[in-house]
C-alpha cells in the first residue's frame, strides 16, 4: 500500500534512480574484475548525464516545505538524519571489507578516521545530502537570491574542479542539482501533474528526449571501458549540465507516467525505501560477484553484471523485511531516540524508517 502522505510518482522516480545507481556500480565492479565490457555498460552510458543529478534533484524537491523550520528541528531532520545512517553504514562497510574480509585492522582504523572528513565509498551521496542541507539553510538565512546561487553553482559544476578533497569535488559536481530541485519544485510538480493527464504527450516527449540524449552521448568521442564511460558531445560542460537537468526532469515525468499502473507498485515501493537499498547494496554486490567469478558459474560480463544488479537490489530488501519481522537490528533502518537532537512531538510523528525523508523533514 502506498503511504497517503507521499507522492507516488516521486517514489517511482526514486525507484528508477536507485536501480540506475546500483546498475552502474554493478557493471563497473564486474568490469573491473573481468576486464571486459558487458551490455549493461551501454545502458549506463546512456544514463551517465542524469543518473546522479536525478537523485539530488528529487532530494531537493521537498526542501522548500521545511527550509524555514526552527534550526534545531531542521538540523535534526535534514542533517543528523543522514549523518546517522552515513556513520552507521560506514562503520559496517569498513569493518566488514577492511577489518574482516581483508584482515587489515590498521587499514580499517585509517579508513574510519578518514570517513569523518571524506565521504566513504558509495555513501558519499548521504554525506553530501547533509552538507547540502546545511549550505542551503545558511544561504537562506543570508538571503542570497536564487539568481545569484544558480549561476555560480552551474559554473562550479561546469568547471568540474578536481581538488584533493573528494567532498569538495562532489559538492562542485552536484550542488546545483539539489538547489535546482529546491527552486524548481513547483514547476516540476506542475509538469508531472500535467503530463500524467496527457499520456500521449508524455510518451512522445520522453521518446524525443531519449533520442536526443542517446545521440549526444553516443556521438563521436564516446568510449566505453570496463570501469568508465566517456561521453561524446554530451561531455561538453554546458551541454552536459543541460542534459543532466533534462534527464532528471524526464525521469520525474517517467515516474509520473509509470506510477499510474498498479503493476509498477514494486518500483514505487523500492523508491520509498531507496535508502535501505543504497546503504546496503555494496556488501551483497561484492559477495555475489566474487562467488560467481571464483566458481565460473557465469562468464559473460553482461549477464554477471545483471545477476549482481538483481542480487544487490533484492538482498537489502530481504534484510529489511527480516529486521521488521524479527524486530532485531531495527537501528539499521530506523533512527533510535538517542540519535535525535529534536525528538518527534508525538509517537505518531516518530520516524518509522529511514526511507521516509518527508516524515523526517516534517
Amino acid at each position: 500500500m502506498s503511504n497517503p502522505n507521499r507522492m507516488p510518482w516521486v517514489d517511482t522516480a526514486k525507484g528508477l534512480s536507485i536501480i540506475l545507481v546500483v546498475m552502474m556500480y554493478s557493471a563497473y565492479n564486474t568490469g573491473e574484475h573481468t576486464g571486459e565490457v558487458g551490455f549493461m555498460h551501454y545502458v549506463i552510458g546512456f544514463a551517465t548525464p542524469f543518473r546522479m543529478p536525478e537523485f539530488f534533484l528529487i532530494s531537493g524537491l521537498f526542501l522548500s516545505q521545511v527550509i524555514d523550520r526552527p534550526w534545531r528541528r531542521y538540523i535534526d531532520r535534514r542533517v543528523v538524519h543522514y549523518l546517522y545512517f552515513y556513520v552507521l553504514w560506514a562503520i559496517i562497510s569498513i569493518g566488514l571489507k577492511i577489518g574482516i574480509f581483508s584482515g587489515d585492522p590498521a587499514g580499517m582504523l585509517h579508513d574510519l578516521a578518514m570517513a569523518v572528513v571524506e565521504p566513504y565509498g558509495v555513501l558519499w551521496f548521504i554525506y553530501m545530502l547533509a552538507i547540502f542541507g546545511i549550505v542551503i539553510r545558511v544561504l537562506r538565512e543570508l538571503r542570497v537570491p536564487h539568481w545569484v546561487v544558480i549561476p555560480l553553482a552551474a559554473a562550479l559544476q561546469m568547471w568540474a574542479p578536481k581538488p584533493d578533497s573528494y567532498a569538495l569535488e562532489q559538492f562542485a559536481a552536484y550542488f546545483v542539482f539539489f538547489y535546482l530541485g529546491f527552486v524548481m519544485a513547483p514547476l516540476v510538480f506542475r509538469l508531472v501533474a500535467w503530463t500524467q493527464d496527457r499520456s500521449a504527450i508524455a510518451i512522445a516527449g520522453l521518446l524525443a528526449w531519449a533520442i536526443i540524449n542517446g545521440l549526444l552521448v553516443y556521438s563521436p568521442g564516446y568510449v566505453v571501458e570496463p570501469v568508465d564511460t566517456r561521453m561524446g558531445l554530451a561531455a561538453w560542460p554546458p551541454l552536459h549540465l543541460t542534459l543532466a537537468v533534462a534527464g532528471a526532469v524526464a525521469l520525474c515525468v517517467l515516474g509520473g507516467f509509470l506510477s499510474k499502473f498498479s503493476s509498477m507498485e514494486w518500483l514505487r515501493w523500492l523508491g520509498e525505501h531507496s535508502l535501505v537499498v543504497y546503504v546496503a547494496f555494496t556488501i551483497p554486490m561484492s559477495i555475489v560477484r566474487g562467488v560467481a567469478l571464483s566458481t565460473g558459474l557465469i562468464t559473460d560480463t553482461g549477464m554477471l553484471s545483471l545477476v549482481v544488479l538483481v542480487s544487490s537490489v533484492i538482498s537489502p530488501v530481504i534484510l529489511y523485511f527480516v529486521v521488521k519481522w524479527t524486530g532485531f537490528g531495527t537501528f539499521l533502518f530506523e533512527r533510535p531516540a538517542w540519535a535525535h537532537v529534536d525528538g518527534p512531538k508525538s509517537p505518531q510523528r516518530a520516524d518509522k524508517t529511514m526511507s521516509r525523508p518527508a516524515r523526517e523533514a516534517a
